[in-house]
């Protein structure tokens, strides 16, 4: 078995790609073209409108007695989220890089979330028969952006116009295609290419040579090395992350594809090869063991829900990826985290939007299990017997606002159960209250992903709804270290509730979150009881959330509990909770509070002729050039500039550079607003 996805930047050719493996490895009768709307993995009617994936999909096909699960995933920066969660239950994955662009930001981006989980790659080079293209222009690129050497273990056979197959520098055969892709036609190296092709082997042995010892030691002894030995030490190799073998074709024509579906089996891991997954074990008094937890069918059954998916009929579709044991269908199942027992009424093979349904999911699986209501992204599932809980995802914080109300008041209800259902969905997309204009404020990670949001309500849901202009998402922090006192006293009921609380509150490093820290010990001077304490940190945390002037959430602020006075006749939980958030309050009021703006990593790809022009544009908005990289037919162009200014942005761009330069917007850190 093997558990890969697909990802690259945006037009790489990631679900064209998908499609071709689906085809030759006999899923699918024909072939689904994104840019006739009819890709399978792009199933949901945005995604073939706009001729983008929106969704990672999931799909399981076989090749050569071997099931493999595919994920096929967004490569726009909006949907980060989709990529992250996926490549967190991934084994492996191949990496599309575009012939003419090379390593492009975005590629960047899913290569660092790769890098956190460990994932082993394989590249491959797609649109060689594009104008512009250059192979050993991206082994460059990938060297140099990704930090890791690239093992060509094919070169092409011409290239732009006139590609017609590779050399496989393994097997030392030139390969090209007929029959519409369906056949590989394999024939001897023509003389003309040989001395070429010798050179690139022994480039392969010698970039092989630094990660393997058995093949420095036959290299520097002259004796040849077989195909099967270097298959396997590059196995090793991959499995390590210490290279990654690059493969070239075009996906399009149907050129290079199967010996991609090969090199999936031949050097991404099995389930049982890859990296055990951490877990924490949660002992009876509380303490928490680390843990290692092998992919062991026989084990106890252990599960991650990667994404929840919302069906009219069957309700909340859960994604499970199995790391130990066996779930099987009408099963009773434990949510570690939840501490709750749900239901798995029944287990399904996706099929992109279609499902076949199973007996039962086991370790290294890839599932969906219905039935289950509490579960959320992240949750582990487990046994009771045997509370283990998986490590979470962290996704990025939203960065953009609008304001959303309904058209009638009869359907506010309907619009907030929408919602609901939307952000259980995506875990970077969220909902609040605005208490000062009585306005509903959906916040995501930009533009389009808030477009797509509010057309599913609209269209999937058929809701009429009024959608305001967007809005940055701020964040409130302070700039010194205050220490306050605060006394908190109200008669309810007759009974007299008072609590004490003395609080120090100091900014932190920026970046490194919000903590709490509390310096009174329970059963100290005043022995103050747990459930007392509990109430205070309950009120501080609380307090993070609903800001300090402006009502933003409050980010990169120490809160430090120095003192609580605490009588058992008038001490309660209640007065605790509401004495804390005052503290909290009154002390970050005197500690010159600061409002922080979202500033963006801007990536610009414009040709040479408009640089002046776009660079003067990022300026003109406030943004600060960082670095230029100048590439044969274009200029990479790497700048920050806040969010507030980058509305409109691409309608400017397209003006200045006659529609022929593009950009992509990250979420980089919050920084003081100034007024640039």
């Amino acid at each position: 078995m093997r558990n890969i996805g697909i990802m690259a930047h945006i037009d790489a050719g990631k679900t064209t790609t998908t499609e071709r493996i689906l085809f030759f490895t006999g899923k699918s009768h024909r072939i689904g073209e994104v840019d006739d709307g009819e890709a399978i993995m792009d199933w949901m009617e945005q995604e073939q409108q706009r001729g983008i994936t929106i969704q990672s999909a999931a799909t399981t096909t076989y090749w050569k007695g071997c099931q493999i699960n595919i994920i096929d995933t967004p490569g726009h920066v909006d949907f980060t989220a989709e990529v992250e969660r996926s490549l967190r239950v991934l084994d492996g994955a191949i990496t599309i890089f575009d012939a003419v662009r090379g390593v492009e930001p975005q590629t960047e981006t899913v290569w660092r979330q790769a890098s956190k989980y460990h994932v082993p790659c394989v590249g491959y080079v797609n649109k060689m028969d594009r104008m512009g293209a250059d192979f050993f222009n991206v082994l460059d690129d990938i060297k140099n952006k990704l930090k890791i050497t690239a093992a060509a273990l094919q070169i092409p056979i011409g290239k732009e116009g006139s590609f017609e197959g590779v050399i496989d520098l393994i097997e030392m055969k030139e390969i090209r295609w007929q029959n519409n892709g369906e056949e590989m036609l394999l024939s001897e190296i023509a003389p003309q290419r040989e001395e070429n092709a010798k050179q690139c082997r022994e480039r392969l042995i010698d970039a092989i040579s630094g990660v393997s010892d058995c093949i420095t030691e036959k290299y520097l002894a002259g004796e040849d090395i077989g195909s099967s030995l270097l298959k396997s030490e590059i196995r090793k190799a991959v499995l390590k992350r210490e290279i990654i073998p690059v493969f070239a074709g075009a996906s399009r024509r149907n050129l290079g594809v199967q010996p991609i579906i090969d090199a999936i089996i031949d050097y991404l891991p099995a389930p049982d090869e890859a990296a055990a997954a951490a877990g924490h074990k949660l002992k009876k008094d509380e303490e928490i063991e680390d843990i290692n937890i092998p992919c062991d069918p026989k084990g106890n059954p252990l599960g991650l829900v990667f994404k929840i998916q919302n069906d009219r009929e069957a309700g909340s579709l859960c994604y499970v990826r199995m790391y130990s044991g066996v779930f099987k269908s009408g099963s009773s199942v434990y949510n570690v985290g939840k501490k709750k027992r749900e239901r798995a009424n029944r287990i399904l093979r996706m099929h992109s939007n279609k499902s076949e349904p199973l007996d039962s999911l086991a370790a290294g699986d890839i599932g969906v299990i219905i039935g289950m209501k509490l579960a959320q992204t992240g949750d582990t599932i487990g046994s009771e017997g045997w509370p283990v809980l998986l490590e979470k995802m962290q996704f990025p914080e939203p960065v953009i606002s609008i304001s959303i109300e309904s058209k009638t008041i009869s359907d506010q209800d309907k619009l907030k159960d929408i919602l609901a259902i939307l952000s259980r969905e995506d875990p970077t997309f969220t909902i609040r209250d605005n208490e000062e204009t009585g306005q509903l404020i959906i916040s995501g990670m930009g533009e389009l992903h808030l477009d797509v949001l509010v057309t599913r309500i609209l269209k999937e849901y058929k809701l009429g709804a009024k959608v305001g202009n967007p809005q940055v998402t701020y964040r409130e922090s302070i700039s010194r270290t205050v220490e306050r006192g605060e006394n908190f006293s109200r008669i309810l009921a007759g009974r007299e509730n008072a609590a004490s609380v003395t609080l120090r509150v100091e900014p932190a490093k920026r970046g490194s979150g919000n903590r709490y820290i509390n310096a009174v010990k329970p059963g100290g001077r005043n022995d103050v009881p747990a459930e007392i304490l509990e109430a205070v940190e309950r009120g501080i945390t609380g307090a993070f959330s609903s800001g300090i002037v402006m009502g933003y959430p409050c980010i990169d602020i120490t809160a430090t509990v120095t003192n609580i006075e605490y009588s058992e006749l008038t001490g309660t939980a209640f007065a605790f909770e509401a004495c804390a958030s005052m503290a909290f309050d009154e002390a970050c009021r005197q500690a010159s509070p600061v409002l922080l703006e979202p500033i963006m990593a801007v990536d610009l790809n414009c040709p040479h002729e408009f640089v002046g022009e776009v660079m003067s544009l990022v300026t003109q908005r406030g943004g600060q050039i960082l670095s230029m990289n100048s590439k044969t037919d274009n200029d990479e162009i790497k700048a920050q500039a806040p969010m507030e200014k980058m509305f409109g942005f691409m309608t400017s761009l397209r003006s200045v550079s006659q529609g022929r330069a593009n950009f992509s917007l990250e979420f980089s850190h919050f920084e003081k607003k100034s007024d640039r």
